[in-house]
């Protein structure tokens, strides 16, 4: 199938894990052959800048207010300003955002998307469907309270999910993953599906990254 192929070198890479479902991406990460470590503070950069960067779901006020109260909101948007490799899942999808529907001000606000928080439904309304994802093939996606991207702006479209506009509305696709340039995000949640063929992608876009490496240990 294609993007299932496995990277073989070696990828230090940063989980952002202050709130939200951090740890499944890590597992899957380390199943590709990655070095993962957990981001929590200020501290846990001393090593240098990763190789690229998982911003997992949550919830994205709460996982911005602790960005912000521990120090590690503008070094994180530095490093993603330079070009640091991301992956950003439901609520990181939000955190890099440019703009959000309700208008409330972006976090990080490097992806040239405008978001709906919360457009898919409680919890209890979770779901699944099956949807090609470019460069992969047909991929389960999982949403769980997940945004919806409601412009794709200048984003290279990877996958489509069709919902009702509003409740009540009519059926449309909309965008479920995008990218541009070095950011790949998506309002479902790869790391739940069993495939590891989304965080193999990600890997692949990190090896082939240009992201400055001052900093990084020798």
């Amino acid at each position: 199938m294609p993007g299932t192929t496995l990277s073989k070198t070696e990828m230090r890479i940063g989980i952002l894990a202050l709130q939200g479902a951090f740890a499944e991406h890590k597992i899957m990460l380390e199943s590709l052959g990655a070095t993962c470590f957990e981001i929590r503070q200020i501290k846990d950069l001393d090593s240098g800048p990763p190789d690229g960067l998982v911003l997992p779901g949550g919830e994205s006020t709460v996982m911005e207010k602790l960005l912000r109260d521990s120090g590690l909101f503008s070094p994180i948007r530095g490093m993603l300003e330079k070009g640091l490799p991301v992956l950003a899942t439901c609520a990181g999808l939000i955190l890099l955002a440019r703009e959000k529907e309700d208008k409330t001000p972006p976090c990080f606000g490097t992806l040239p998307v405008t978001v709906r928080r919360n457009a898919y439904g409680r919890q209890l309304g979770s779901f699944q469907e099956m949807a090609s994802f470019q460069g992969i093939g047909p991929f389960p996606m999982t949403f769980i309270r997940a945004p919806l991207i409601v412009s794709a702006g200048e984003t290279d479209v990877l996958a489509m999910t069709c919902q009702m506009d509003k409740p009540g509305g009519i059926l449309r696709e909309y965008p479920a993953a995008v990218r541009y340039r070095n950011q790949l995000a998506m309002s479902f949640h790869p790391e739940l599906s069993g495939n590891p063929a989304v965080h193999s992608y990600f890997l692949r876009m990190a090896e082939n990254a240009a992201f400055p490496s001052e900093g990084k240990p020798a």
